[in-house]
C-alpha cells in the first residue's frame, strides 16, 4: 500500500495536514509523543487505514533503521513525504552552543535528509516516492534577532529542496512552503506577548495565519494539479515578506 508520510503530525500544521489529507489518502503519521499522535489519529477520517510511527527526530543515528524496519514490517511504501516537524530556539548568538544548534538542525533539516535518502533506496521504497514537500519558513530569507539557528536550519532546508528538485526529476517533485506567522502551539508562547502580537498584526497585511492556510497550499502542491511544479519555495505568509512599510 502507498502512503503519505507526515512528520510532526502530533500538533500544529502537521496535525492540520493529517486531518485534512486523511479523507483522501492513507497516512503514516510521525511524532515524538505517542499520546498526541493518537489524538491526531482520533481526529482523522478513516482512522483504521492510517499508521503511526513515534520517533524522536533528534536521534539521527537510528532514524533510518527505525523507519526502514517499520515500513518493512507493515508492508507499505511512501509515495509522498511532507516534512512538517520543526522546533524553534530563539537565542542571541552569544548564547548559542553546538548542542542547541545540533538539536535544531537535526529536527528541522538533517532528519529530512535522512528520510529522503532512505525513501530513494530501491531496496526500501522501490521508486514509489513521487512528491516531497518541506514546510519551511520566511525566516529562511529574512533576518530577526535571536533567530540565527532556526533561520539557518530553514535556509538549509530550502537549499536542499532546490538541489533535490533537479537530482530527483522527473520521477519525484520537490517543493517547499515558506510559512509566515501561524497560530500553532509552537508559536503560542511568542504570540502570548501583547507587544509581539500587536507587531505581528501590524506587519501582516492579511493578518496572522491559521494552520489551514498552509494546508490549503500543501494539498495543492502534492496533488496532480501541481504536476509541472518543482524546485519552488512558495511564501504563504499573509503578505508579510512583501511589506516594506514597516
Amino acid at each position: 500500500m502507498n502512503m503519505t508520510l507526515i512528520t510532526g503530525a502530533s500538533s500544529g500544521i502537521g496535525r492540520a495536514l493529517a486531518i485534512r489529507l486523511s479523507a483522501t489518502r492513507p497516512l503514516l503519521l510521525h511524532g515524538r509523543n505517542l499520546e498526541r499522535l493518537d489524538e491526531t489519529l482520533a481526529h482523522c477520517t478513516n482512522p483504521e487505514q492510517h499508521l503511526i510511527w513515534p520517533y524522536d527526530l533528534q536521534e539521527i543515528p537510528a532514524l533510518a533503521p527505525s523507519l526502514s524496519a517499520f515500513l518493512t514490517e507493515k508492508g507499505v511504501f511512501i509515495e509522498c513525504f511532507i516534512h512538517s516537524a520543526g522546533i524553534v530556539k530563539i537565542l542571541p548568538i552569544r548564547n548559542a552552543d553546538y548542542q542547541t544548534l545540533g538539536t535544531v538542525m537535526n529536527v528541522n533539516f538533517v532528519s529530512a535528509v535522512e528520510i529522503i535518502a532512505l525513501l530513494m533506496k530501491k531496496t526500501v521504497n522501490r521508486k514509489h516516492l513521487t512528491s516531497v514537500l518541506l514546510i519551511s519558513s520566511i525566516a529562511s530569507k529574512f533576518g530577526a534577532p535571536g533567530f540565527s539557528m532556526y533561520s539557518a536550519s530553514k535556509g538549509a532546508l530550502d537549499s536542499l529542496m532546490r538541489s533535490l528538485a533537479v537530482e530527483l526529476a522527473p520521477r519525484t517533485r520537490v517543493n517547499s512552503i515558506l510559512a509566515g506567522g501561524v497560530k500553532t502551539p509552537m508559536g503560542d508562547g511568542l504570540l502570548a506577548d501583547p507587544a509581539v502580537l500587536a507587531k505581528f498584526e501590524k506587519d501582516y497585511p492579511l493578518g496572522i495565519g491559521e494552520p489551514d492556510d498552509i494546508v490549503n497550499t500543501a494539498e495543492f502542491l502534492i496533488s496532480n494539479a501541481a504536476r509541472w511544479i518543482t524546485g519552488q519555495a512558495l511564501a504563504v505568509d499573509g503578505g508579510r515578506s512583501v511589506n516594506i512599510s514597516v
